[in-house]
């Protein structure tokens, strides 16, 4: 676990109190909030937002916390592993990619000690990967379709948000209609982005205009042998470049994994909520505080 970033303090015109980092030439305005529960509305946190930003900001908002909010849950306990299932999790992802494909890539040292130690329960993820996303998605051996283990109570899992480009217009223009500022709201997902030559393309299902999405097991394996750009932009609130949208992502990934409450997999659960991950509760997930967003403004 890392320790927390040191804060400085401002303040809005209108005497709004706030505290901020300052990260690669931009303040990073984190907006706290208690655990959003599934088909719980966010609107409580547009409101928080619309306290603090100004015009020009960026909103990045954290995948998971939409896909909840849009009650996208799917319990994996529901699914009984057939065969090809149990050779993803066992030959493929934890031998093949664990021993011999992981370390011959370069992949994460971090990523191949998980594959390394996968527990049983991944046998039921890879059925719910066969089942919703097939085998271009099954075949990656970690965070397939961008499926997230690490923020959903027991043996649930968080499916990536529907229609991410939507949800952030309809967040900016709800702003913009409480305060007349005009900002631009992005939604990421930590799962990355890759540049080959002037290509950009991600193994994710969705991504903005501009980077190629939906390459499963294929854009990860040539992402090893690409730049890796950082996090995914899912949807933006507005067009824009795939540079300055990663840019941005990529700040406000920075400023998350600063926290020390940061549940980056699904083996950081423990750790923070000292829990079993199959004894995950949305009443523990609620003990800590989150922080599904943040505002980022470029200074001065």
């Amino acid at each position: 676990m890392t320790t927390n970033p040191t804060y400085k303090e401002s303040q809005t015109e209108e005497g709004q109190k706030y505290k901020y980092v300052e990260i690669r030439g931009y303040q990073v305005i984190p907006i706290e909030t208690h655990y959003i529960k599934p088909n719980e509305s966010i609107d409580f946190m547009i409101e928080d937002i619309s306290k603090l930003e100004e015009d020009g900001d960026y909103l990045v908002i954290a995948e998971t916390p939409i896909s909840v909010s849009q009650g996208r849950l799917v319990d994996e306990a529901d699914y009984t592993p057939s065969f090809k299932a149990t050779f993803l999790a066992t030959y493929w992802s934890k031998y093949l990619w664990g021993y011999v494909l992981g370390p011959l890539l370069g992949i994460k040292k971090r990523t191949i000690k998980n594959l390394r130690k996968l527990p049983e329960e991944s046998k039921r993820h890879k059925e719910l990967v066969l089942d919703l996303y097939g085998w271009k998605h099954a075949l990656k051996p970690a965070s397939e379709a961008g499926i997230d283990l690490s923020n959903a109570p027991g043996t649930c899992v968080s499916l990536l948000p529907e229609d991410p480009e939507k949800v952030a217009k309809e967040i900016s223009a709800d702003i913009k209609s409480k305060t007349n500022n005009t900002i631009t709201t992005l939604i990421i997902d930590t799962d990355a982005t890759y540049r080959r030559g002037d290509k950009y393309f991600t193994g994710l299902p969705i991504a903005i205009p501009g980077i190629e999405a939906d390459m499963g097991v294929f854009g990860y394996t040539l992402g090893q042998l690409s730049e890796n750009l950082g996090s995914t932009p899912l949807g933006c609130s507005r067009e824009i470049a795939v540079d300055e949208a990663i840019e941005i992502a990529n700040v406000a990934e920075d400023y998350q994994k600063s926290l020390s409450p940061a549940m980056e997999t699904i083996y950081s659960v423990k750790e923070v909520l000292g829990s079993d991950t199959d004894g995950v509760t949305v009443e523990s997930l609620d003990s800590i505080i989150h922080t599904p967003a943040v505002l980022i403004r470029k200074m001065e």
